[in-house]
Formats: structure tokens, sequence, C-alpha cells
């Protein structure tokens, strides 16, 4: 009985180092995908850190300054207006009322000071003639005295009825500053993105420190920017003028050139949220004006350098900051190399050394067994032109 065991136990333990030396000189062979060492571009870039949005140059949310009910809405939602157009016109009969009141209170002041001021003029031309009387002693001192005294009060009176004059102009002023309150005008030709108002509703504006929706959304329709947020960390290496790459989701496939224009003066904190900084870029190329709509997603690609006709490699090949995984067609094994890396994005890395053009390097590092060491085939190859 215990022979048997014995015996057994020497075929299992046999059985298991057979399959041991099997797999040692016949190991198992994985399938990998590669992609070639090659010259090419490579640019160092920098993107946004959340999506960016496709602004109006020039955008005006408008409301009036004080409540009212809606009397005009001259134009619909999408109608292109001129500057000083008027959007909007509240009930405003009392106010225009009161206009006419003033401009009437002025002319009457402007007529009342004019009678008064001849008056005066004459009363002055009274007392110089008997100045020259009194001087030739035809008159006596009491009567120049009260003559001019007359003339000096004349004077007076002219000088308030002018001041009167003043004080009706600026009445007029304030009822008709009042009765602009109660219109929207078209600060800049543009079109009308949006009205929140109906005829005879009754608007009223923001109370302090609570915003509400503006009432009329106008938008300069042929001038557009990209507003985009970048990390503090890539800020200082952005400067206006840089080239940059803009996509937009609407738009895939398309790549729209553009330019840095402004770099925000301060970091946005937001709360669970990186510190960044906003930038903004225009559209270099004019038509592509004609197929943007106000607030689009989109992001940037902003070219920091580029290297030209350089050793790179997909960046998506690289194991760690360091190394890749080569693959050796000699002996059909996977080597894991040290390379030194140059400038980098999303796309390309430039290899300085460690590498020669035409090196065979796996892309397929997330597949189980993929390591150095391994026995490996190519089954692909991957396109990266």
């Amino acid at each position: 009985m215990r022979f048997s065991r014995i015996i057994i136990f020497l075929l299992i333990a046999g059985t298991v180092a057979g399959i041991g030396y099997w797999r040692h000189i016949h190991p198992d062979v994985i399938s990998v995908t590669v992609t070639y060492v090659e010259k090419g571009d490579v640019e160092a870039t920098v993107a946004n850190t959340r999506a960016g949005t496709i602004k109006a140059c020039r955008r005006a949310k408008m409301s009036p300054s004080l409540g009212g009910q809606i009397s005009e809405l001259p134009f619909p939602e999408g109608a292109a207006v001129k500057r000083n157009d008027i959007l909007l016109q509240l009930w405003n009969e009392d106010l225009r009322a009161e206009v006419v009141h003033a401009e009437s209170a002025l002319r009457a002041a402007e007529d009342n000071s004019q009678a008064i001021c001849l008056q005066a003029a004459n009363a002055r031309r009274t007392a110089d003639r008997s100045y020259k009387l009194y001087q030739s002693e035809h008159v006596s001192r009491q009567e120049y005295d009260r003559v001019k005294s007359e003339a000096d009060a004349r004077h007076a009176e002219c000088k308030a009825a002018r001041a009167n004059m003043e004080v009706a102009k600026a009445a007029l002023q304030i009822a008709q500053s009042r009765l602009q309150r109660t219109i929207l005008y078209a600060p800049f030709d543009g079109v009308i993105a949006n009205i929140n108002g109906e005829l005879n509703e009754y608007v009223t504006p923001s109370p302090p420190g609570i915003q509400t929706p503006p009432v009329i959304d106008l938008i300069e329709p042929d001038c557009f920017y990209l507003s985009a947020p970048i990390d503090e960390v890539d800020a200082p290496r952005v400067k206006p003028g840089m080239a940059a790459r803009i996509t937009l989701d609407a738009w895939r496939g398309r790549i729209f050139p553009g330019e840095v224009t402004r770099i925000g003066s301060y970091v946005i904190d937001r709360e669970k949220q990186a510190r960044t900084v906003e930038v903004e870029l225009k559209f270099t190329n004019p038509e592509d004006i004609k197929s943007l709509l106000v607030g689009y997603s989109a992001d940037v690609d902003i070219i920091i350098k580029t290297h030209s006709n350089v050793l790179r490699i997909p960046s998506e090949a690289m194991l760690d900051e360091e190394h890749v995984l080569v693959f050796n067609p000699d002996n059909q094994t996977l080597e894991e190399r040290s390379i030194t890396k140059g400038i980098a994005n999303w796309n390309y890395t430039e290899v300085i050394s460690g590498l020669a053009e035409g090196e065979a390097l796996v892309t397929s590092l997330g597949d189980e067994g993929v390591e150095a060491g391994a026995v490996a085939e190519i089954t692909d190859r991957n396109s990266d032109d």
C-alpha cells in the first residue's frame, strides 16, 4: 500500500516537472500590437482643463432699470437690429407728460428771463444817464442813488431769472432721463438671442445682490472668440500670439486654427476644482466664424514650441516617464528599454536617446502577460500617420 502511494507521488511529480520543463522550452506566445519609431514633428502643447465656451465679442444682457408694464417689443427673437434701435419700451405716458410739462416750464422760464433782463438793461442805461446828469449837477445825489439802486435790483432779478431758467433745464433733463429709463436701445448692431418677457407683462429690476434673467439678450453675430481655462501651472508658458488648434464637439474631426489673444490677470479658485487661469483665443480663419454659435463647447491645444524632423513615438507606448517595451524580432521577446525623452504631448513624445528609427514598440501595454521577457508575436501594427 505504501509502495503504491510512493509510485503515485512520483508519477505526479514527474508530470509537473515535465509540464514545467515543456513550458520552459516552449513558453506561451502572447499577441501584441506595435508601432514603429519614426521621424516627424513633435509639439509641446498646453490643453484646457475643462471645456471652453464660444462667446460673442460683444454681448449685452439688458433689463430696464425700473419696473413697469411692457408696452412695446418691436423685434422678435432672432431679428437683426441696428445700433440705437428701440428693443423694448415700458408704459410711460405719465413720464412723457412730465417731459411736456418740463419743456413748457423751461420755455416760460426763458421768456421770463428775457423780459426781466431787458428791463434790467434798460434800468442800467437810465442809471448811466443819471450819473452823467449828477456829474453836471442837473440831478441830486439822492435822485441818482434811487435810479442806481433800481438798476442794481433789476440786474439781480435778471440773474435770478437766468438761474430759474437753469433750474427748468435741469428739471427737463431729469424728466427726460426718467423717460429714457423705460426704453431699451440697441448698443450695437446685433441679433436678439432671447427675449424674456411678453407684451403687457410687468417687469421688475433685480434686487441688490440678486441676479434675475435679462429681458433682452443681444449678441454681435460676426465676431466670436473662445474662452477656456488652463491649469495655473501652465499659465506662465502661454503668451499672446501663440498658435493653437481648436476643436468643437459640434464639429467633430474638424480643426479650427486659432491664436491666443489674452491671458487672465488672476487665478480662478473654485471650490473642489483645480485652480485655473482663463485664456482667450481668436479664430484666425474668418470663414470659420460663419459656422459658430454662441455657447458651443470647445477644447484647445496651445502650441508652446515645435521640434521638427525628430525621432518620435506615440505617447501611449510609454510604460512610465523613462521606459518603453521594445519587440526584439531576433528572439521574439519583449525588452524593457530606458529612453531619454524630449518634449511631448498627448499624441507624440520626442526621443532624444535610447531608440533607433524603425524599432518596434509595444502599444498594447494593458493586455495580460505583456511584460519584459515575454515571448510575443505581432498581430497588428498601429497606424501613426
